[in-house]
């Protein structure tokens, strides 16, 4: 099993509490730890760190033609793969204490965490628009 293959099953039980048991004492517990997306990040560097000379250059250096050469490599691809699902999970992980801080249902963020596993700019302007409502709801 590659980096690449592993970073999303290492961020699964994460997601699975977010989205199935929300209401759980634990869970609240368990992502209150910012450490949260560390897993993923574990397979980014493992990516990274062979290559980072190579990786460095390019970000210090913008160009599209050098990053489709890199991201079109096995490392690269595992490498965005990883960085994706790390801070999809930050995110995620955001949406959960703000959505419960503010008191939205989970009936309401649960489906939206589940669109941002798979599409997380679309989770994360639904999830604001929701947070918008809600707050000008309390106002």
């Amino acid at each position: 099993m590659s980096l690449f293959d592993l970073a999303f099953p290492l961020a699964v039980p994460f997601w699975a509490l977010l989205i199935l048991a929300p209401n759980w004492h634990r869970t609240a517990r368990i992502m209150a730890s910012p450490w949260v997306p560390l897993l993923p990040l574990v397979c980014y560097f493992g990516l990274v760190l062979p290559h980072f000379a190579e990786w460095g250059q390019a970000m210090l250096r913008p160009d599209l033609g050098v990053l489709q050469t890199l991201l079109a490599t096995p490392w690269g691809a595992g490498l965005v793969w990883a960085h994706l699902i790390a801070f999809d999970l930050f995110i995620a992980r955001w949406m959960y204490f703000e959505g419960r801080s503010l008191e939205i249902s989970p009936w309401i963020v649960s489906p939206i965490l589940l669109v941002t596993i798979f599409l997380s700019p679309f989770g994360l302007v639904v999830f604001l628009v929701v947070r918008s409502v809600r707050i000008r709801s309390l106002a």
